[in-house]
């Protein structure tokens, strides 16, 4: 314990005695530190952990493509048709991404829209905390659009 007392005293010393190299170091290790922080933190959270839905191993993404387009829309009637088709999945769900101007009263506002099959939410095993989850019945008792629009900020 001695040793390690002196050699730490040394250490010391030597730092004192060059600052600029002592900052060098610091700020070396310190951006060492957080970067391999920030690194682990995103493979973490996206390698490591599950996707929180129920049995995320279950998920797939499904695309059409075509030779201009790698990944393009579905359009919901050809959706329909899969879903009725389907023999492979236990169940089938539509999403699709925009962005809207929402205007009215005060300055136009731009929002991401989500726009989402009734049964995108069963599919993830995700329940409303209040309420009830969007059903394919009230969409045709109420001749809405056949994807039910979701905003947010």
């Amino acid at each position: 314990m001695h040793t390690l007392w002196q050699d730490f005293r040394y250490g010391v010393r030597m730092l004192a005695k060059n600052p600029g190299f002592t900052a060098i170091a610091v700020v070396t290790l310190a951006l060492g530190i957080g970067a391999n922080t920030a690194l682990f933190s995103v493979v973490n959270g996206v390698l490591l952990n599950p996707l929180p839905y129920f049995q995320p191993e279950a998920l797939v993404a499904v695309y059409a493509s075509t030779p201009q387009f790698h990944h393009s829309s579905i359009a919901y009637p050809n959706f329909l048709d899969w879903r009725r088709q389907n023999q492979s999945f236990e169940r089938l769900a539509v999403f699709k991404s925009d962005s809207v101007n929402l205007t009215g009263m005060g300055e136009p506002e731009r929002l991401s829209e989500e726009m989402i099959s009734a049964s995108f939410f069963p599919t993830l095993g995700v329940k409303p905390i209040l309420g009830r989850g969007f059903t394919e019945q009230a969409r045709r008792a109420t001749r809405i659009d056949p994807m039910v629009a979701l905003r947010y900020e």
